[in-house]
């Protein structure tokens, strides 16, 4: 029994669903989003919840598919009505970048900036030359551009250099030890 997909989706007033043959889309006041579901799962709305129910109880198949699209629904829903929001800080000596447009620049120590246009669904602002913040209301357009962005310098395990989450906490490895 999935204990995921059987939770109730609490649906805003502001949304709005379109569920036709396989797929879903969500309306709400940040934008539209739309997902196509796969054969045996189906929706039932009521009284501002959504439930997401599968055909067959047994499939173990589809089971596994219950959980993953009520959570990717659940996902859509808040992206329309709030939005997602990712934060990303650059730390080390001369490590900065620049936003024009949806063009990032990064310098990351390395002999040349790094440049990357970031996605139209993506909104991307720089408050300081240190640190990122990534918004849209895809969950996984806004976490995909910022693992591409922290991929660029990856935290180094003996300095902390480089391109990490906001609050993300990092342990740092001794390094070498001189000889007695």
């Amino acid at each position: 029994m999935s204990r995921m997909g059987n939770k109730a989706i609490v649906l805003d007033k502001q949304v709005k669903l379109e569920i036709s043959d396989r797929e879903i889309s969500v309306t709400g006041p940040k934008g539209t989003l739309s997902f196509a579901y796969p054969a045996g799962i189906s929706f039932e709305q009521g009284d501002g919840v959504l439930h997401v129910r599968r055909a067959e109880a047994d499939n173990r198949n589809l089971k596994m598919k219950h959980g993953m699209v009520r959570s990717l629904v659940n996902s859509m829903v808040v992206g329309v009505t709030q939005g997602f929001k990712r934060e990303l800080e650059l730390s080390g000596i001369g490590y900065r970048g620049q936003v024009a447009g949806q063009k990032l620049t990064l310098n990351l120590g390395y002999s040349l900036p790094v440049e990357y246009e970031v996605p139209a669904n993506v909104k991307i602002s720089m408050p300081d030359p240190i640190h990122i913040t990534l918004e849209g209301i895809d969950k996984q357009a806004v976490g995909q551009v910022a693992a591409i962005i922290r991929g660029f310098r990856a935290p180094d395990a003996y300095h902390g250099k480089g391109v990490r989450y906001a609050g993300e906490k990092l342990t740092l490895k001794e390094g070498k030890k001189v000889g007695n």
